[in-house]
């Protein structure tokens, strides 16, 4: 069965024995699958997508229908009015950026509810880092509230509203570089309802980054106004080779549009570089390349379980809000093991050996393992933590479950040799 792969005993004994144990699993994940499927093709079916929507524009991008039917696209399976979706986007966080500079003036409120962002968005917001062009160096005011017991803080939540304007309260979805478990729909849905009880003008932002289509519900269709993630995540599936999205309220997202390009040009500039036919098979195949993800992730909770490191989270048989897998391995010597491992069983530069370094946006050390075919999508299998305790890796992706299994055995295998 594995073929080319030198595993012991040990690990194809213990694979089998995870795999057993999340058959019930993968059924809950392959029906979920199914849901977001139907929902992504009747919305290329109703909107009459055609090879012409593929053709290249360039220039200034005026008359690119393709890239206009796309963003209908994603704004129809998602329950929303429209979207933004664009190969200038670098990354989430760009994207987030972007969207916060389109929402946000000199002496308006920033409000996360949901305790302090992940790393590089820190930058961006002006609470790590020197850089003059912060939204709090251009008099954004910013505050937080912080999760209790891996839920929001409703009552501090409604007492802030009540105060005083809060112009974006905004969501992290995923956990980041954190031990807190990543926020599920039902609770993102109960606090945009307080939200838009107690101070309806608030504009509710969320950070979608690793969480398309693990739930069969999207924020948008909770009530947030407007949702941001990554192409080189879920919803590229391994063919968009870059580019990022949001999808909301439609004059929400033509002040983000306005920010993204110019005023008063908004969506109708930038052409598509070439890249919709990749946008939209990945669009349409997202579905089964998450269904994979997350099941290659909850094999990978179950095995290392078994094989001793416990404190896996979520575990295998939790529900799962967004693709991130992460692992407790108690020494610098296990995370960077497992690492290369990862980078051991990836079908792109398997020779290389990672190794920890500074990464920009980062306060500590890092060290990431990512042969993928575009450059670090973590849509497929990847992994990278701080070296700093308890040695968290955090893994993610995984475009077949085939190849995620077999890359989280060869990583087992690499820490169980040393």
């Amino acid at each position: 069965m594995y073929t080319g792969h030198d595993f012991s005993q040990k690990v194809i004994d213990l694979a089998a024995r995870a795999e057993a144990d999340c058959k019930e699993v993968f059924a809950k994940l392959e029906q979920n699958c199914m849901k977001c499927s139907a929902k992504v093709l009747a919305a290329f079916r109703d909107l009459r997508v055609s090879t012409t929507d593929f053709l290249e524009v360039t220039g200034y991008g005026y008359t690119d229908d393709g890239r206009d039917k796309l963003e209908a696209l994603y704004a129809r399976v998602f329950g929303a009015e429209d979207a933004l979706v664009r190969p200038q986007l670098m990354s989430g966080t760009h994207a987030l950026a972007v969207t916060l500079g389109g929402l946000l003036k000199h002496g308006q409120t920033l409000l996360y509810i949901s305790g302090e962002p992940y790393d590089t968005l820190r930058s961006v917001i002006g609470t790590a880092g020197e850089s003059r062009n912060s939204l709090i160096a251009c008099g954004v005011l910013y505050e937080e509230i912080d999760l209790v017991e891996n839920d929001f803080d409703y009552a501090a939540i409604e007492k802030r509203l009540s105060e005083s304007p809060v112009r974006v309260a905004a969501i992290q979805r995923s956990r980041g570089y954190s031990q807190r478990k990543s926020l599920t729909m039902d609770k993102i849905e109960r606090v945009i309802a307080l939200i838009k009880r107690v101070s309806p003008e608030t504009v509710v932002m969320v950070d979608n980054c690793y969480g398309e289509f693990c739930e069969d519900r999207e924020p948008t269709e909770v009530g947030a106004d407007v949702f941001v993630g990554s192409m080189m995540k879920n919803l590229g599936a391994g063919f968009a080779v870059s580019g990022a999205y949001c999808v909301g309220r439609r004059d929400v997202i033509e002040d983000i549009s306005e920010r993204f390009s110019a005023p008063c040009v908004g969506k109708s500039l930038g052409a598509n570089f070439n890249q919709l036919a990749s946008f939209y098979k990945g669009f349409f195949m997202a579905p089964a390349a998450v269904c994979s993800t997350l099941k290659s992730m909850a094999f990978a909770a179950r095995i290392l379980e078994l094989a001793g490191f416990s404190s896996v989270s979520p575990r295998y048989d939790e529900i799962r809000t967004d693709i991130v897998q992460t692992i407790d391995l108690n020494t610098p010597e296990n995370l960077i093991r497992f690492c290369r491992g990862i980078q051991m069983g990836s079908p792109v530069e398997a020779y290389c050996v990672p190794e920890p370094g500074e990464m920009p946006g980062y306060p500590h050390e890092e060290i990431m393992a990512a042969g993928t075919f575009v450059t670090g999508a973590t849509n497929e299998l990847s992994c990278d933590g701080p070296l700093t305790p308890p040695y968290t890796a955090y893994m993610q992706g995984g475009l077949t479950y085939e190849y995620g299994k077999l890359g989280v055995m060869t990583a087992l295998e690499e820490m169980l040799k040393a």
